[in-house]
């Protein structure tokens, strides 16, 4: 496990009475729990089984499917920061926090039993995957608003950069743990149908009906039902301050006064644009990376899997290092150079094809009897992967720590309902223009390389930002 030393116990740790270990260690399982919709979901696993076989059998070209998926991840993003604040508002008048997170864990299990559903070839098969996938981002990422403002109630400040390190760290591991089993249990991969790792399919290996990969729905359900509990067992809560009919007046009065006087949180409030920029950027390109991959390269499940696994182990030890980081160096400066590292390495991405790597080196394209992973362009992706996942654990880490900082007390779910907001209110626009430019320009290379503008307008804004270290 990360970080079950006995420091969270000391006196003083938390703003009520000492956090035991169980407590903490339950809050970074929600994490784990979670993270298969991140990870096998959105990112690596059903976004290429959407775009190589269900869109592909319903006659979408990879651009129109890649559009098709950005749309989607648009629409949750639209509904998150419209609904995110205010319920972060009412959980603060109201006081407890896992009454949500209960409610919001409805959505994600039942949009993950819609992926299974989704059978390739039925006519609805493209409207149950992409409507399950809605429900689940929003259930997890709502679920996530809650969880978040307990942390100044686990810890002291000076501890916050190591509590949302390693609970990323742990998230990360929990979906390198997760692609395991698919990989090893359920995902054929074999000429004989067999798993990569030389097992027979639970599900069956039939290539009509893909029960392997639509697995990965049923998987995430397991995975959610079994580690979320201990959160809402050994974790405190905060008490119950009123009503719901009262927190939600209250709540929302409140809402109102914080961001009509937003000028007395001026540092937070430019933060929180900030991080609404870069942070669009950065979940742009985690959902179309592997799209992008499997049209460049012409890669299946298998590949994709793979690419993944890469991308989250090495995202583990980047987050768990990040927070220690965090703690010495502040939130500002982590934020910073993970941002100059991520637009270095999406630079780099853009540079390779299927016959060039840093836009002008030709080299061999991939072949079929090559093997996996064969090319030169193919193993500089896997690298740059690596390095993305790396950046990415420390910036979304520190990233929560400086939003707990500059909450103002007794406002905490309210601003990480902001801080949700600000992650999601300009998804719609960095997921539409991937999606417009793909369209109009029939390149997924091109429909990417938006995000670059995010980073560097992330940058420039952070510039302004003034961080308390404590």
């Amino acid at each position: 496990m990360i970080m079950l030393r006995d420091e969270f116990d000391s006196p003083g740790a938390a703003l009520r009475a000492p956090v035991r270990r169980r407590g903490i260690v339950s809050w970074y399982l929600f994490d784990w729990a979670t993270q298969p919709v991140a990870t096998l979901i959105t990112t690596f696993v059903i976004s290429v089984f959407f775009e190589g076989v269900v869109a592909d059998r319903a006659g979408y070209t990879p651009a129109e499917a890649q559009s098709a998926w950005a749309w989607t991840l648009a629409a949750a993003g639209v509904v998150i920061a419209i609904f995110s604040p205010a319920l972060g508002s009412i959980a603060d008048a109201a006081g407890r926090r896992k009454p949500w997170v209960v409610a919001f864990s409805i959505p994600l299990v039942v949009g993950c039993l819609m992926i299974w559903l989704a059978v390739p070839g039925e006519p609805s098969a493209v409207t149950v995957l992409l409507l399950g996938v809605f429900l689940a981002v929003i259930g997890a990422e709502f679920a996530q608003v809650f969880t978040n403002a307990m942390m100044p109630t686990l810890v002291s400040s000076d501890r916050m950069g190591r509590l949302s390190g390693s609970g990323w760290a742990m998230g990360y591991l929990g979906g390198t743990v997760s692609l395991l089993i698919l990989l090893a249990l359920f995902v054929p991969y074999q000429d004989d149908g067999d798993t990569l790792f030389g097992l027979a399919p639970l599900l069956g290996s039939s290539e009509e009906t893909y029960e392997g990969v639509r697995a990965t729905g049923l998987l995430s359900i397991a995975w959610f039902l079994l580690f979320a509990p201990p959160l809402l067992l050994f974790t405190p809560d905060v008490p119950r301050v009123m009503g719901i009919g009262r927190a939600v007046r209250s709540g929302l009065a409140s809402l109102r006064d914080t961001i009509g006087n937003a000028r007395r949180h001026r540092t937070a409030f430019r933060f929180l644009i900030a991080h609404m920029i870069y942070a669009d950027g950065l979940a742009g390109l985690f959902s179309v990376g592997a799209i992008y991959a499997s049209g460049t390269f012409d890669w299946g499940s298998g590949e994709a899997l793979i690419f993944g696994l890469i991308v989250v182990v090495a995202a583990v030890p980047g987050a768990f290092f990040g927070g220690k980081l965090d703690d010495r160096l502040g939130s500002k400066a982590i934020i910073v150079g993970s941002l100059v590292l991520l637009f270095v390495a999406s630079v780099a991405a853009l540079s390779v094809t299927d016959n060039r790597v840093l836009f002008f080196i030709p080299v061999d394209p991939p072949m079929v009897d090559d093997g996996m992973f064969a090319s030169m362009s193919e193993r500089l992706y896997l690298i740059i992967g690596a390095v993305i996942g790396i950046v990415s654990g420390p910036l979304q880490a520190a990233s929560r720590t400086m939003i707990v900082k500059l909450a103002p007390p007794g406002h905490t779910a309210q601003f990480f309902g902001l801080f949700a907001l600000s992650g999601k209110l300009t998804t719609f626009i960095a997921a539409a223009a991937i999606a417009a430019l793909t369209a109009i320009s029939d390149s997924q290379r091109i429909g990417i390389s938006i995000l670059l503008v995010f980073f560097i307008a992330g940058l420039i804004l952070m510039r302004g930002v003034r961080a308390p270290r404590g």
